[in-house]
């Protein structure tokens, strides 16, 4: 007898809509946002990815992964589950839940099942979007997994998208928009996974805010210790 799904558990759905529609996205985001994609040959064309991006606008994960030419998982606030049509679309976007106000082991199981699988990851290290434009403080969830997994993170750097669609707004304003790919980090071999994820989140944090502007760039620490996604 199988097992039902719980309403939390990723459904994996055949014909994402990114990819169909994914020519459509990528002249839409040059006509209306002006986007441009730098560092491109970065992006790993296989293997095991955690696609680690700034987070200011709803649309960056559909933007960030216009020139990923493989699928890509996305971890999506749980909230956004619970909305009628939204939770539809999301899903055919491979988005699966988490719970941004404490740790979620069950979004962390789907996480490493997808990476060991050899699946790409993305996940927003502020946790939520930022509500000023600057870059926030990491939390060490995505990190602990690149270490406890041995995965490499792609650090993604988004500027333009909190000036055409900051919060409070209900749609966007045409702007201008250019997201970097940085090189690929590897995390470093260390029997302290903890420690490593905290050091390896200050690393990359710069790395993202090595792209942004002056106005952009962030106050305080990169993790405060038990923080985690």
């Amino acid at each position: 007898m199988s097992r039902s799904r719980r309403p939390w558990q990723y459904r994996g759905v055949p014909t994402p809509v990114l990819d169909v529609a994914r020519p459509v996205i990528r002249w839409g985001a040059r006509l209306y946002f002006r986007i441009r994609f730098e560092g491109t040959e970065h992006i790993p064309a296989a293997g095991p990815l955690l696609i680690v991006p700034n987070h200011v606008t709803y649309s960056d994960p559909v933007l960030v992964s216009i020139p990923v030419r493989r699928p890509v998982h996305y971890m999506a606030w749980n909230a956004l589950f619970h909305i009628p049509g939204l939770a539809w679309l999301i899903r055919r976007l491979r988005a699966f839940p988490v719970e941004l106000e404490s740790a979620d082991p069950r979004a962390t199981r789907e996480a490493v099942r997808l990476l060991q699988s050899g699946a790409a990851v993305m996940i927003f290290p502020e946790g939520g979007r930022s509500l000023d434009g600057r870059l926030g403080r990491f939390k060490p969830g995505a990190f602990r997994l690149a270490c406890s997994l041995g995965v490499p993170l792609l650090p993604v750097t988004i500027v333009g998208g909190h000036e055409s669609w900051p919060p409070g707004r209900a749609l966007p304003r045409p702007g201008r928009l250019t997201i970097t790919y940085h090189p690929v980090v590897l995390p470093q071999a260390d029997g302290d996974v903890r420690a490593a994820a905290r050091r390896m989140a200050v690393d990359v944090r710069r790395v993202v805010a090595s792209a942004l502007p002056a106005h952009q760039q962030p106050a305080g620490e990169a993790a405060r210790p038990g923080e985690d996604v």
